[in-house]
């Protein structure tokens, strides 16, 4: 059998993508305006599934100290951080996120799938145990995976499920590692964080929690869902990312000052170039923002509202929760291709999540809000629904 012939059918399917329209699967975005706009071949479009919860992409602060550290220091480090790639911004940027997050210690890493991969592998190895929520993301099964832990799934968002599975542990459920997500990415709900946190004070194990998608939008501070549950005392390890609402790239972890140790045998924080000085920069600018503007939170979760409610009028199949993910349960793969490449049409880019990446099967149009839709780009969003619901 030729190398890559194990994946005949799945190149066989991407092949029937490309060939019969817009590939939705790295989709070229041609050319991006602002937070919210953008075009696609000879279409203008309205940015509809970027991640950007804050709209921070193009603020000016954030733009000209990425700028001023790029003339300074250069386009990248061309080391790790364990070699030559621990630059002042480096470690200025994580007594930053320290100070935000009232921890002893945070770590940067390269992505947030790096940070996952980085933390999770080097304190999950053989012989410990894992519970992860079952619809966790890839990063932290690969972790998982990658440390050579014992994986115990439980059903997504279910307590009562993660309570029997640390019953049959006995005193091991002690010493195990409950991971869960604050906002889930696919269907925009959210961890029973303060039923999770109550589990771990009565029968043990130490709790992370992947605040990707809830970091700079959930909490009075913006922390997360942790912060808005008022159970960050309960949770020993926050995850990160630099992708979501600080507008870069990069990942972090927070946690107390024995988590420092990683930094000397976390195998993918020693073995990974550092992030660029440039990024560093305009992350440092964004978490001021996220610190000193709630008003961007307020104007996301409007929007949010706003999107919600107008597609749950035209009778769409939504998720469970309103959030800045908004997404639209599709009956199969073909419609939702088809709608995916007529919402387009119509001057509006959202994702098209198809199995597995999407959960249970399902297909779903992944709408993402952010701080810097207008209204009437929210209402723009809802209009081309209502077209394609004719």
């Amino acid at each position: 059998m030729g190398l890559y012939d194990k994946f005949a059918r799945l190149a066989n399917d991407r092949e029937q993508f490309q060939t019969s329209g817009l590939n939705p699967f790295g989709t070229c975005i041609d050319e991006v305006y602002s937070a919210t706009q953008g075009r696609i071949g000879n279409q203008k479009i309205v940015l509809a599934g970027t991640n950007n919860y804050l709209g921070l992409t193009f603020d000016q602060q954030a733009i000209a100290e990425g700028q001023a550290a790029l003339a300074a220091l250069g386009t990248g480090t061309t080391g790790s951080r364990m070699a030559n790639g621990s630059y002042g911004s480096h470690l200025t940027l994580e007594h930053e996120l320290a100070e935000f997050f009232d921890r002893p210690t945070a770590i940067v890493f390269s992505t947030g799938y790096t940070a996952n991969l980085g933390v999770i592998s080097t304190l999950a190895g053989p012989g410990s145990v894992v519970l992860i929520d079952a619809d966790s993301h890839a990063s932290i099964y690969d972790a998982c995976a990658l440390g050579g832990a014992e994986i115990i799934r439980f059903r997504h968002n279910d307590a009562k499920d993660l309570e029997r599975r640390m019953v049959r542990l006995g005193d091991r459920a002690k010493e195990a590692l409950i991971i869960v997500e604050g906002i889930y990415s696919m269907l925009g709900d959210v961890a029973p964080l303060a039923e999770i946190a109550e589990l771990k004070r009565r029968y043990g194990g130490y709790l992370l929690v992947d605040e990707a998608h809830s970091f700079g939008v959930m909490g009075p501070t913006g922390r997360g869902l942790a912060e808005d549950l008022g159970v960050e005392k309960d949770v020993d390890i926050i995850m990160g990312t630099f992708s979501k609402s600080l507008a870069s790239i990069g990942g972090f972890a927070v946690g107390n000052k024995e988590m420092d140790v990683l930094r000397y045998s976390s195998r993918p924080y020693i073995f990974t170039a550092s992030p660029s000085p440039s990024s560093i920069a305009s992350v440092r600018a964004s978490l001021k923002r996220i610190a000193q503007h709630p008003e961007l939170r307020e104007k996301l979760w409007r929007n949010a509202h706003r999107l919600y409610h107008g597609l749950a009028k035209l009778g769409y199949e939504l998720g469970p929760r309103i959030s800045p993910v908004v997404p639209i349960i599709i009956g199969s793969k073909e419609t939702g291709l088809q709608l995916w490449r007529d919402l387009i049409a119509h001057g509006v880019y959202v994702n098209l999540v198809l199995p597995p990446a999407a959960p249970a099967g399902i297909t779903l149009l992944r709408c993402s809000v952010n701080a810097a839709h207008s209204d009437d780009e929210i209402d723009m969003i809802i209009q081309a629904f209502a077209e394609l619901k004719k």
